[in-house]
């Protein structure tokens, strides 16, 4: 077994939420070696023709990926991680917000070329979500992709969202916001609504406190230094300032902590997928292997 490989118990994890094997057709590859290589390339960001040969044809690992990224396998996988996760009474619904930024290699420097989509073809379900810039955008430094993530308190990444780099926060907020639904294994509706949030001075906007406060959601984001200002000098007709409790935002670092974990796969701390839908099924490749 090589270093990073699944153990017997977490393939017995994994093998649990995956979907079921064709029975009709060519049988296919043992689907633990398959995920193995699936995972390397993503560990070590290396391409998939340098696959190493315990983990098979490289074409099937990459068949494979492209496959489940299209069909949103990855994605159930994952919902299903975090569903058995709050039935376990894991997660806890205290969200911190924030985002980081990963850098394109020489090799998408070049940013997506014109006539690269055929406008008479019909995208398959999976690639319809691909947007018009592929997640990629100038920014200080260079080329890059953002990630903006949902972490609860118990380091569970909820929601996950893949923009261009140049992006900002808090304009992602809301689809960020949207993305956190977990459904319940009892029936009923899917939990969509955090008690706490907890964000830094880039998501201090007017219209995101409003939006929390319209779904019931507490929260802890501390102003902006201009807002206070402009607050100020309009006296009483500044209203009140929001409310900040200095010791509940320290929690804050919870959605950092995640991220240094996140990036701890290269294939995701540097973006090597040309498609913004790939690089998202890397990252939802890399929670689901560290949630095993």
């Amino acid at each position: 077994m090589s270093r990073g490989d699944l153990t017997d118990a977490q393939w017995e994890r994994l093998e649990a939420v995956l979907p079921p094997i064709p029975k009709m057709g060519r049988p296919p590859r043992d689907r633990r070696q398959v995920f193995d290589g699936i995972w390397w390339r993503a560990r070590t960001g290396s391409p998939w023709r340098d696959l190493p040969e315990r983990y098979g044809p490289w074409e099937t690992a990459y068949a494979v990926f492209r496959r489940w990224q299209i069909d949103e396998t990855w994605a159930r996988v994952l919902k299903k991680l975090q569903v058995k996760a709050d039935a376990d009474g894991i997660i806890e619904w205290e969200v911190s917000v924030d985002s980081t930024v990963c850098r394109a290699p020489p090799a998408r420097r070049r940013g997506p070329q014109k006539g690269a989509d055929d406008p008479g073809r019909t995208r398959p379900n999976g690639l319809a979500a691909e947007p018009d810039d592929h997640g990629l955008g100038r920014s200080r430094g260079g080329l890059t992709t953002k990630i903006h993530l949902a972490v609860d308190a118990s380091f569970h990444v909820l929601a996950a969202v893949i923009t261009a780099g140049q992006r900002g926060d808090a304009p992602a907020f809301e689809q960020v916001m949207d993305r956190i639904r977990v459904p319940r294994i009892s029936g009923g509706r899917p939990r969509t609504r955090p008690e706490h949030v907890l964000a830094d001075r880039a998501y201090s906007s007017r219209q995101i406190r409003s939006y929390l406060r319209k779904r019931g959601i507490a929260h802890t984001i501390p102003e902006k230094r201009d807002q206070a200002g402009h607050r100020l000098r309009r006296g009483s007709a500044g209203g009140r300032p929001p409310g900040f409790d200095r010791e509940m935002y320290k929690r804050r670092h919870k959605v950092e902590c995640r991220i240094g974990l996140l990036k701890q796969a290269r294939g995701v701390a540097t973006r090597y997928d040309k498609l913004a839908v790939r690089y998202e099924s890397t990252v939802q490749l890399t929670l689901i292997r560290q949630a095993l």
